[in-house]
């Protein structure tokens, strides 16, 4: 009879142990943002970064019904929407930007992952047939706002310099969040990054983070509002996982930013 019940006691931790990391990594939680941007109309993002190639449903439907549902004047997407060691996903990638540009237009701007991927300048065809505007360096003007996509290899270039708008209101996507001192140098009001994962682990009831490329242990930017002068940057925890296999106390990520001139 004991090894009975430490049998079913044992199942029963395997059993909930399944559960919580399935809910860890399968469940997107929403996080919504007030921001002031003087001289901006009043407008709402939705910002998605790291996909990663992951579809939480049947066409991704669970992800862009929460799109939908959040009703935004257009999609920011900062990049790696797909994964560099397996570019087969990228037909994941494709459907969802599909989708989504039927709620509102989508602005993409490419990460590190796409950057690594032989296959990218034709991946960018598809994704502009698929229906996003892709911002790799260049600008464009939506809803009354002017925003700049970064290439996710071209800060270190300094074409940073080269596309940033001199008139302000201005928003700028770039994946990597760890340059923040830098984006803000050039006047940007907003910084929309992922990249971070949200440091993969979280230590519960802290909103710290263990490990961020480009950034180490317990890096500083791996989540949440950040503020730099008159700059705002907003990182997303992202939606996919790349070389972490899995994410604790570390939900999938939509981010919902509300602009108020």
């Amino acid at each position: 009879m004991i090894y009975l019940w430490t049998a079913l006691g044992l199942a029963c931790a395997a059993g909930l142990t399944a559960l919580f990391v399935w809910f860890s990594n399968s469940c997107i939680k929403t996080t919504r943002y007030k921001i002031k941007i003087e001289g901006a109309p009043s407008l709402r993002i939705v910002h998605i970064s790291d996909l990663h190639g992951k579809s939480f449903s049947k066409h991704n439907s669970a992800l862009v019904g929460k799109v939908l549902s959040a009703r935004p004047d257009f999609i920011a997407v900062t990049g790696d929407i797909i994964h560099r060691y397996t570019p087969e996903n990228k037909s994941v990638a494709l459907e969802t930007v599909s989708a989504l540009k039927e709620v509102a237009p989508v602005l993409y701007v490419a990460g590190n992952h796409e950057m690594r991927n032989k296959g990218y300048r034709f991946f960018r065809k598809d994704l502009r047939e698929a229906g996003a505007e892709v911002l790799d360096d260049a600008c464009a003007q939506i809803c009354g706002i002017t925003v700049a996509g970064l290439n996710g290899a071209s800060l270190r270039n300094n074409k940073i310099e080269e596309i940033t708008p001199s008139a302000s209101p201005k928003i700028l996507l770039a994946h990597e969040p760890q340059f923040f001192e830098k984006y803000a140098r050039y006047g940007y009001d907003l910084v929309l990054c992922g990249h971070a994962h949200g440091g993969q682990w979280r230590i519960p009831f802290t909103g710290i983070g263990l490990y961020a490329p480009g950034q180490g242990r317990f890096p500083k930017y791996s989540s949440g509002l950040h503020s730099c002068g008159k700059t705002k940057m907003i990182i997303s925890r992202g939606l996919g996982n790349s070389e972490f296999p899995l994410r604790l106390f570390n939900r999938p990520e939509l981010v919902v930013i509300e602009i108020n001139g």
